[in-house]
């Protein structure tokens, strides 16, 4: 169990209402602390049991044009003092259905919002640059980098050199992504920053792309390491990059 106050940490966490010096404190906390890893999961798969057993229609015509016009379908959720009390009042309805009927707290509800892994990894990236973290260890020699990784990692990723493709390896910090420590290679193309996320992963993981929240995002797997790479650099350079990279690992 966790105590009050750390339990309303993690909920803060998860809502993602941390400012970036509190966030990489909490993280930097969370590496070292089981039960508080154990409490994170928990609220983590209990959204995750909620999104999947959960159903959406659309909002019949008359609810529309209410909420269109700007009066409130439920004046008493209207009338509670803050928008924590509605969120709270429509979280208490609100049930899951893989081991039973439970209840959902507020964050729980929230938190199904969005905190996917490339969410995560996105927020991960813009919480280093707000907090002037991009970088642990400022390198732009492999020699350097990858044994300061190694020696505070239980893996070691390979760190390419990609300057001659344009590329140019700054450092690496290490970050906490899913529920474990990882990796975060740092490369710069003109003024823009690519962060690189690494960590171990047995099996396949099929080449992808997204786009989200105005930032690129590749996926691929290679030497037994899985790689998320982000940037606001676009798509094709970070095509050029992610196939520059995934060549030398």
């Amino acid at each position: 169990m966790v105590s009050e106050d750390t339990d309303r940490l993690v909920h803060a966490y998860l809502d993602r209402e941390l400012s970036a010096a509190e966030s990489v404190a909490f993280e930097v906390r969370l590496a070292a602390d089981a039960p508080l890893r154990a409490e994170l999961a928990r609220l983590r798969e209990l959204s995750e049991q909620i999104r999947g057993h959960g159903r959406y229609f659309d909002a019949p015509p008359a609810l529309r044009a209410r909420l269109a016009s700007g009066s409130d379908p439920h004046p008493a959720v209207a009338n509670a003092p803050t928008a924590v009390a509605r969120r709270r009042w429509l979280a208490a309805g609100l049930t899951g259905a893989a081991a039973g009927a439970c209840a959902v707290t507020a964050v729980g509800y929230w938190f199904i919002a969005g905190n996917s892994l490339r969410d995560q990894i996105i927020d991960a990236h813009v919480r280093a640059a707000l907090g002037n973290r991009l970088i642990d260890v400022a390198s732009s020699d492999q020699h350097t980098v990858k044994p300061w990784l190694s020696a505070r990692l239980a893996f070691s990723p390979a760190v390419p050199e990609l300057s001659d493709q344009g590329f140019e390896l700054a450092g690496a910090r290490l970050d906490y992504i899913d529920q474990q420590p990882v990796a975060v290679l740092v490369y710069r193309r003109r003024q823009h920053v690519i962060s690189s996320f690494v960590w171990p992963q047995s099996g396949q993981s099929p080449r992808a792309v997204h786009d989200e929240r105005g930032f690129h995002m590749v996926r691929f797997a290679a030497g037994g390491m899985v790689y998320w790479i982000v940037s606001d650099l676009n798509r094709s350079e970070l095509d050029d990059f992610a196939r520059a990279l995934a060549s030398r690992v």
